[in-house]
């Protein structure tokens, strides 16, 4: 670990443990999982065989021989031997019994429009359909990676699993991402198929969304990864409304489809451990890496945590608010969801357009009964008051909180106010690289805490290690990396061809003999900083490196430096995660210029405008610091604590070995003047 990252005796640990919540009687009654020996049952001495209960939860060509190849380290292998499909999974198989249950419920941002129904019998259809397209118009194979940038729509889960169903490999990019962006994945991923739409609503404005993919291939092909074919959806079907179409390499799936109506596009049956997908997250040295989640472990342990800690049942309504284009939407909203067969609502807009009533009209009329959301989401509607979601009748019995942690205060809020007593309420942590949650309660097992993820789940082994490897005692209150004794189904498979950055990133602070082939010797390190109280509750106390999480997105502060160091007039760049009530973190940029250029609100203005165009307006800075020099050590390494500290008004500590300390003081008076 560099200087300038966080190290386990900077991670502040000020929270008081707060005290036990059990879950309504009401759920408990009905929850899925209500046996308390489930942690028993789920010990080491039982792994890894304890997950086949995961892998029974769906329907395979051939059952596997092996639970867990872990022959070769830390590159786990799950289910081998078997063969399945996801989009089998996820669809054929509820057709006997549900193929007239709503798969989906669309809710367009804009109000008045119609809420669609899309059966699982209709999802059927429309995914044998594209699949068709891609296999038989785009020539996609098995092993293909196929390139999806979309909003939120109906037609982003037909895309996946129709790539699923060929056994070819989906690269979702975040539909708020820019060109550049999603250039980035395509060149990564080799992937020659881009799959777009025209536009859809946001704030009430249309945005041409096709105008993304007209830049993403021209940059791909710029450094020689040519884009085969653009297929676009259109948000109104025959109605189209992006950028000019460019003839040979852009075509409306909604001309193309007519030829492939009706053609059934039998399921591939896939190994076991066979890739599913990649989900490019921002990483610290700045080029984005690309997460490989495999077939039968993932959508086991997704179809296994949205039954068991999500609770989702026959009957239920499920709401999960996040976006498709991050892993909590493939596994919360996609994957898990219809291997379970379950009703989603899938909503276009944001959370409080037109007004901040929106998500409580949509959960009264559709009947929500589990809701699901981030931090960010719940710190957004508190602003509103707690008189707006009281005007509406709806009644949950399960409300999640996903992607950063929540304060026990904003926790409380959300169970009073949104939930009114009567739900449980389940604070998740996991990441990208996890596939599934990993730490929680279970709702009808474990008593609530405000402010804590919870103990791990069953089968999931946390531990929190000091710098040096040693165990931080539970109870002790002090704070260290969080780390996973044990690997399990929802895991990673690697990083896309980098498979070194993988073991380096993942298991190379604390693995002591690379030669092991023994899993024990290969902890996962998480990169979070967390602390466990003596009841084995974890609170999580932030990222241990350069990534910041805006309102539960993950962004590379090297990714944001890279595209300011692409201005002429800028010399150096830093970003730093500053604190904000709303999201949690924002990103805030120290620059400093080559010598003879002006500092001037032009200039900043373009510094903010390079941000948005090449990584998103999600990355929007709060300010930009002009400043005359960067605080440096001697060997040059920029000292982002030091600025982080400045940008949060903390104590900022001893700056005497710096090889520039003047320049902090003039930096502290510029940033707090």
């Amino acid at each position: 670990m560099s200087d300038e990252h966080m190290t386990s005796s900077d991670i502040e640990v000020h929270w008081r443990e707060e005290e036990y919540i059990n879950s309504p009687a009401s759920f408990v009654a009905q929850a899925n999982l209500t046996d308390p020996t489930i942690y028993e049952r789920f010990n080491l001495d039982n792994f890894p065989h304890y997950f086949t209960e995961y892998a029974e939860l769906l329907d395979w060509y051939q059952k596997w021989d092996r639970v867990l190849d872990d022959s070769n380290p830390p590159f786990w292998r799950w289910f081998t031997g078997g063969q399945i499909n996801a989009a089998y999974n996820c669809v054929d198989r509820h057709l006997p019994a549900l193929q007239s249950k709503v798969a989906y419920y669309f809710v367009s941002e804009r109000e008045d429009d119609p809420v669609q129904s899309l059966t699982y019998r209709e999802l059927y259809w429309r995914v044998n359909e594209f699949a068709a397209i891609l296999r038989d118009f785009a020539g996609v194979q098995k092993g293909d990676r196929v390139t999806i940038h979309m909003p939120m729509v109906p037609e982003l889960p037909i895309a996946m699993l129709a790539c699923a169903r060929l056994g070819a490999m989906h690269s979702v990019v975040f539909g708020g991402f820019s060109g550049q962006a999603c250039a980035d994945r395509i060149i990564d991923s080799q992937s020659r198929i881009l799959v777009t739409m025209d536009g859809y609503y946001r704030n009430g404005k249309w945005l041409d969304h096709k105008e993304k993919a007209d830049v993403a291939v021209a940059r791909a092909a710029e450094v020689g990864q040519p884009v085969d074919k653009v297929l676009i959806f259109e948000r109104h079907w025959g109605q189209y409304g992006g950028s000019p179409l460019v003839e040979g390499r852009d075509f409306l799936v909604s001309q193309l489809a007519p030829r492939y109506r009706g053609q059934v596009v039998e399921p591939e049956p896939m190994p076991g451990e066979a890739p599913l997908f990649l989900m490019y997250t921002s990483g610290s040295t700045g080029k984005p890496k690309g997460i490989q989640h495999g077939t039968a472990g993932y959508l086991s342990y997704a179809a296994a945590t949205s039954k068991y800690v999500l609770d989702i049942q026959p009957d239920d309504v499920y709401w999960c608010m996040a976006d498709i284009g991050w892993i909590t939407g493939h596994s919360y909203i996609v994957y898990g969801p219809l291997a379970l067969g379950a009703t989603s609502v899938l909503y276009e807009g944001g959370p409080t357009y037109p007004d901040a009533g929106r998500p409580w009209r949509i959960a009264e009329r559709l009947g929500v009964t589990i809701f699901h959301t981030s931090p960010t989401a719940i710190r957004s509607l508190r602003q509103f008051g707690e008189e707006i979601p009281q005007k509406y009748h709806y009644r949950f019995k399960l409300m999640a909180t996903v992607g950063e942690p929540i304060e026990p205060d904003v926790w409380r809020w959300y169970f009073h106010v949104i939930g009114r007593g009567q739900a449980a309420v389940v604070d998740t942590w996991w990441q990208t690289e996890t596939g599934g949650h990993l730490c929680s309660t279970i709702p009808a097992i474990k008593p609530m805490k405000p402010g804590s993820a919870g103990p791990g789940l069953p089968g999931i082994h946390p531990v929190v290690l000091d710098e040096t490897g040693q165990e931080v005692a539970p109870g002790s209150g002090e704070g260290g990396y969080l780390c996973i004794r044990n690997p399990w189904p929802g895991i990673m498979q690697t990083i896309w061809g980098d498979p070194e950055r993988y073991v380096r990133t993942y298991y190379g602070k604390y693995n002591k003999n690379p030669e092991s082939k023994d899993w024990r010797d290969w902890p996962y390190m998480a990169g979070d900083g967390a602390m466990m109280a003596a009841d084995g509750y974890l609170r999580i106390l932030g990222r241990i490196d350069d990534v910041i999480n805006v309102a539960g997105h993950r962004l590379g502060t090297k990714e944001l430096e890279s595209a300011v160091l692409t201005l002429d007039e800028v010399a150096e760049a830093a970003v730093v995660a500053a604190h904000d009530e709303i999201k949690g973190a924002m990103p805030e940029i120290y620059v400093s210029l080559h010598p003879g250029v002006e500092a001037t609100p032009q200039l900043t203005q373009k510094i903010v405008d390079v941000i948005v165009r090449d990584i998103g307006p999600i990355a929007r800075p709060r300010h930009v610091w002009v400043v005359p020099d960067l605080p440096k050590t001697r060997s040059g390494k920029i000292m982002r604590r030091i600025l982080a500290a400045i940008s949060d008004n903390r104590e900022i500590g001893d700056v005497t070995t710096l090889a520039n300390p003047e320049v902090v003081e003039t930096i502290q008076k510029m940033a707090r003047p």
